[in-house]
């Protein structure tokens, strides 16, 4: 029986990301059945068709497999950036809404793994650490894009448009129905506005965020990136429903 899964695992002839995402989806979803730390890496293998060997070669750890889609996701976002040819700042709300609309088309899988990640203080550590690599990402493609741009402007713009994201994100996978595209889309224009001089302005700031207008203020030079994002961060909080 093993040989016959090792020989027809999707790791050897398809796409690896595809095979990890397929992984990573029967991982999650006997976790939700079973509980994290009831579940083994030889039943996530069965459920997913291949080897205990073949799971080894792809992720070092059961924490690994849970976040693999965000893996695939942060892949896919960097991509996206670097074949981009407009506008650098819309280029990063652009790779925002790519990140959301996936997690939005994948909304059962995505509500099973918050649910596990709740549950397992590690797993939600881990998960704040994926945030702040999308973050690292836009900045990174920021600096580079839009070198004329100040530092502090382009920490501060991503830093929103990270938390303003992941504050839908988290509301859309609760079921709050005023959490979609369009909400999202309205934040960053207003995001971008701030942070991008000459970038228009929503219009329709009444459905910038969950029920309320998010504003985002500038601060002062030499704030530090953390103060920034914990600043917005806070300020994203004290609007939720």
């Amino acid at each position: 029986m093993s040989e016959r899964v090792e020989g027809t695992a999707p790791d050897t002839g398809g796409d690896t990301a595809d095979f990890r995402v397929h992984v990573a989806t029967q991982a999650i979803r006997l976790f939700a059945e079973h509980g994290y730390e009831a579940t083994t890496v030889d039943q996530i293998a069965a459920a997913a068709g291949v080897s205990r060997r073949t799971f080894f070669r792809q992720f070092r750890s059961k924490e690994d497999v849970i976040f693999a889609d965000h893996e695939s996701l942060i892949a896919q976002a960097s991509a996206f950036l670097a074949g981009t040819t407009t506008d650098p700042w819309e280029a990063v709300c652009d790779a925002a809404h790519l990140v959301f609309d996936r997690y939005r088309e994948n909304r059962e899988l995505s509500v099973r793994r918050y649910q596990v990640v709740q549950r397992v203080p590690a797993l939600r550590d881990r998960e704040l650490v994926t945030g702040y690599r999308y973050e690292r990402v836009f900045s990174d493609y920021l600096r580079g894009a839009a070198p004329a741009a100040p530092p502090l402007a382009v920490v501060g713009f991503t830093a929103s448009v990270t938390a303003c994201h992941n504050y839908l994100l988290r509301a859309m996978i609760r079921g709050d129905e005023h959490a979609t595209p369009e909400a999202l889309r309205s934040a960053l224009t207003e995001i971008r506005h701030k942070f991008a001089p000459g970038a228009p302005a929503s219009g329709n700031s009444s459905a910038t965020s969950v029920g309320e207008t998010v504003t985002v203020v500038t601060y002062p030079a030499g704030t530090s990136p953390a103060e920034v994002a914990r600043q917005v961060r806070r300020q994203l909080e004290a609007h939720r429903p």
